[in-house]
């Protein structure tokens, strides 16, 4: 299982793209597989990743997830191709859906048949990424063109998928799913099953299943639960989230954070790689002042796989 870090989601120590690109080197130097952005109301991603893509040798880049409805397939592929290119073929692009309250009522867009939506929109994405000629008609995109990057990389593309039927868009079409605040019962008995089904069914590869979770390493769990409940109130809330904690049968995010001291963080890293999570993704949220370079600390020094 590839250990990687998630930044972006909150101002953390990397708020302004010098900073951003200082933590990627570290990152990298520390032993980190991944660093994962996420594209929030701050900087983009993919243009963050892109310019950490000229600062680092092997660190492998991603977004965590870039949202589809407000960017043109073409667009999205031109982006994402130019940063594969910086990153010398170690960008993983993450798309998803984002949410309703974002897409329609903070940008006026629809969000009407969201599975549906994705699907057509990789339909075109993916095409365009290889560099082939894309000639699509369909309900929602209308596209005859082709790409040409003279120096063009490959581009993994992982889906933000949690419902069965963004599931099975992901495994039919992408290359896994980046899934987030869903907690290991569900990822073994919901997620991974489903993915692998529909990869399975289309010919594909084994997917990859990339997991964000809050981390924390710290010897007052019940503390830390209250801290990471109240700092991610909102992801109670949003409905997609709110489905895979009902899943898993908590009352929020605190239940699904990893946590405790190092022998405890290390079992419950070991079970996500057990059960078939092949990136773990981690938010580390700052329980305390020192809980971030703490956990930082660990989590470099530490060997998921042995």
């Amino acid at each position: 299982m590839r250990k990687g870090l998630m930044i972006g989601a909150d101002e953390g120590p990397y708020n302004t793209i010098d900073k951003l690109i200082q933590f990627a080197i570290k990152a990298e130097q520390t032993g980190f597989d991944n660093l994962w952005m996420a594209n929030i109301f701050g900087h983009d991603a993919i243009s963050a990743m892109t310019l950490a893509g000229r600062e680092t040798h092997k660190i492998g880049l991603g977004t965590a997830v870039t949202p589809s409805f407000p960017r043109h397939p073409t667009a999205l592929a031109q982006q994402a191709m130019t940063a594969a290119s910086a990153c010398k073929g170690r960008f993983t692009l993450g798309v998803g859906l984002s949410h309703k309250m974002v897409i329609e009522d903070m940008m006026g867009l629809s969000y009407d048949k969201p599975a549906a939506h994705m699907r057509e929109y990789l339909e075109v994405l993916l095409p365009l990424l290889r560099g082939e000629q894309t000639a699509h008609n369909g309900t929602q995109y209308n596209v005859n063109l082709q790409l040409s990057v003279e120096d063009a990389q490959p581009v993994s593309v992982v889906v933000a998928a949690l419902g069965p039927a963004m599931l099975r868009v992901a495994g039919s079409l992408a290359d896994g799913t980046s899934t987030w605040m869903t907690g290991p019962n569900t990822l073994e008995s919901h997620i991974i099953p489903s993915i692998h089904q529909a990869a399975e069914e289309a010919g594909r590869q084994a997917p990859r299943v990339v997991a964000g979770l809050p981390i924390a390493l710290t010897n007052n769990v019940d503390q830390a639960k209250q801290a990471i409940d109240k700092g991610m109130e909102m992801y109670g809330y949003l409905p997609s989230y709110r489905a895979m904690l009902d899943r898993e049968g908590v009352a929020g995010p605190g239940d699904v954070a990893l946590l405790g001291d190092e022998t405890a963080l290390l079992e419950q890293l070991r079970h996500l790689k057990n059960i078939g999570v092949t990136d773990f993704n981690a938010f580390i949220f700052p329980v305390d002042p020192e809980c971030f370079e703490r956990t930082l600390n660990w989590l470099a020094e530490t060997d998921l796989n042995s």
